[in-house]
Parts: C-alpha cells; structure tokens; sequence
C-alpha cells in the first residue's frame, strides 16, 4: 500500500491507496513542537492495521520535514520520498522560479493534467486560498494566493479590539444585520466574489475558457454563493496528486530519497 502525506500549515493529511484504490485518510495536526518519537507513536497507532510499503510527500512546513520523514521510515522500514519542481511530472513548471511552487499544488497540477483535457483551474480551499492554472499544454504558469477563510476570521479577531471570534458557517444575508452575520458575509461571500472575479480574469488571460476544480474543506461551503459553479469537487486531488508523481518516478524517487538521507 502507499501512503500520500500533504503536510500543509493546519493539518497534515494522511491517504492510503492500494494500487488504484483509495483505503482510508488520516489527519494529524501540524504540530511543530511534536518529537519525531510521537510522531512515530502517532503512525504506528493509525497505521496499525495497513501495510504500508512506500510513502510520497508534499510539504509546505519545513520544519516538519526531518522529523517527519523519519518517523516513517522508521516505523514502516521504507525510504519515503519529498515531491520536488525537478522530477518527471508530465507537466512543465512554466513560473519565473519553479523552486518557489508548492509541493502541494505541484500534486493538484499533476492530477488535474491527468484527469482533463484543456485548461484547468484549481482552487484549493485550505490556510489560504489558492489557484493553480494549468493552460491546455499541460503547463502550469502559476496561480493566486489569498488568505484563507479560517486565516480572514482569525486575523479579523486578533487585529481588532471588539471583532470577535466566531465558527465558520452559512452566512444567511448579504447585508449583515449584526457583527457576526456581517463577518460571515465579508469572509465567506467575500472569497465566493473573489473565486468568481478571479476565474473570470484569469481566463481572459489564458484567453480560452477553463475547466474549474476546488479542494479543500470549505469548497462546498462556498459553492452555494457563486455565479459560475465548480465544474468538480474533489476532495481527495492533491492525494491522488502524490499518487500520480509516485508511480510516474518510482525508481528516480528512490535514487532522490537515498540523496536525501546522505543529506541529513
């Protein structure tokens, strides 16, 4: 079985696939203060039950990265591997610095290559809200970064004296009648308009029209306030993502992860 683990800021999400079948998923937090000796207890407590034979990773905090990396190694004897710009993707890396691209969203890039013909805009609903455009030369030129709708409320409530923190929900009204609905309709109404206006010009820029994917926890939340509807929903892209890098470079993976050791 393979493990796919997406380290992002909040959480880190665990998928198992056994070939081409999606078992089970995970989550831990994020925790940077968390030994890689927990870590382990973590894995061998959730994992208990699979076979694990080899893992990929995408990673965006990279005080995780070490301490992460063996813990998984060590508690299923295998050598995981990190998703890097520079490894066979069957999609060309077109920013003015591929390096500085996200393991996370290179993953969504790839899957979505695979997955769909044309033009393809993800939007990826996590601690920010981000877009990656892949045109239909299967290049990905790049994307849009935002706050995400967890990261607006709590900023909302630590940058102001008398905002106050409130849970993610519907927002009822455009108009808010009091300061929660009003918070409600700026986070969460606010990121709908931004997704609508943000499609709409990153469209006229790849002049043809896209093929419009979301992930992450709050696409279906903030379905039901957009002008144009996602084309998909999938919450598993980014996982299927690591999947497709994995088995497209099985054996240089290896070579990678071996370097990696030597490294640290």
């Amino acid at each position: 079985m393979l493990l796919t683990a997406d380290i992002g800021n909040t959480n880190i999400t665990l998928g198992i696939f056994d070939k081409d079948k999606y078992i089970n998923e995970f989550r831990l937090a994020s925790d940077r203060d968390l030994s890689g000796e927990e870590y382990e207890i973590l894995l061998k407590s959730l994992f208990k039950d699979y076979k694990i034979e080899g893992c990929v990773i995408a990673s965006v905090v990279e005080e995780l990265n070490v301490k992460f990396k063996r813990a998984v190694d060590n508690v299923f004897n295998i050598k995981s591997v990190f998703v890097a710009h520079d490894v066979n993707l069957n999609v060309k890396i077109k920013t003015d610095n591929p390096r500085e691209v996200g393991a996370d969203r290179i993953a969504n890039a790839v899957a979505v290559a695979e997955k769909y013909e044309g033009a393809v805009i993800v939007i990826d609903f996590g601690t920010a809200t981000s877009f990656d455009i892949i045109n239909s030369k299967k290049e990905f030129l790049g994307g849009v970064i935002a706050p995400g709708i967890n990261t607006q409320m709590k900023c909302l409530n630590k940058s102001t004296s008398k905002l106050p923190k409130i849970d993610v929900s519907i927002s009822q009204n455009a108009i808010g009648h009091n300061t929660t609905d009003a918070i409600l309709s700026g986070v969460i109404r606010g990121t709908a308009c931004m997704v609508d206006g943000l499609v709409a010009q990153c469209e006229a820029e790849l002049g043809e029209k896209a093929t419009i994917v979301a992930t992450g926890g709050y696409c279906g939340l903030i379905a039901n306030y957009l002008k144009r509807p996602f084309d998909y929903t999938n919450p598993i892209l980014t996982l299927e993502g690591l999947k497709k890098i994995y088995e497209l470079n099985t054996k240089s993976l290896n070579i990678i992860s071996e370097l990696q050791e030597i490294s640290h």
